[in-house]
């Protein structure tokens, strides 16, 4: 699945750009994507477009909502079972850094809670992230971007 969504992700710039997702099955299809990879592709994308648009997200203005002062987000059993300790720190390290508000936060674990299998590995949850932005017309940051692309195995550290 993960694959098709990095293809849809490199191929339409924006979400909105994305052609309806029958449409895009056949498109899909064309390109050589196996029935069952495009199905759960379909299906997660449609999860987001209903996330993003059921959000108070306001992508016109970049306004967030706010979480009340000194909230906490308390992950469930089932959460940090199926994100892991690896993509629960990057989504806190994503948080802290600024980048990514709490109703965005929302939405990035709601769709990694809709991949199948688990835990998530944190490359797959990388992309989650990236088709979050994506699905809002956003571009993360360029030290985001670089984050979320870059292949952190080859890099040496300072």
């Amino acid at each position: 699945m993960f694959e098709v969504l990095v293809f849809v992700y490199e191929n339409y710039w924006r979400g909105d750009a994305c052609p309806e997702l029958q449409q895009l099955g056949r498109k899909l299809s064309a390109h050589g994507f196996e029935p069952e990879e495009i199905q759960q592709a379909l299906a997660w994308l449609d999860g987001l477009n209903f996330a993003a648009q059921s959000t108070c997200l306001s992508t016109a203005g970049n306004a967030f909502c706010a979480p009340s002062a000194g909230s906490l987000r308390v992950y469930s059993v089932a959460e940090q079972d199926h994100l892991g300790a690896q993509c629960l720190g990057f989504l806190t390290f994503l948080e802290s850094a600024g980048v990514m508000p709490p109703a965005m936060r929302e939405i990035v674990v709601d769709r990694a809670m809709a991949a199948p299998g688990g835990p998530v590995p944190l490359d797959d949850l990388k992309i989650i992230v990236l088709m979050v932005y994506w699905s809002m017309g956003q571009e993360p940051d360029a030290l985001v971007l670089d984050e979320l692309c870059d292949d952190t195995v080859a890099r040496l550290p300072h």
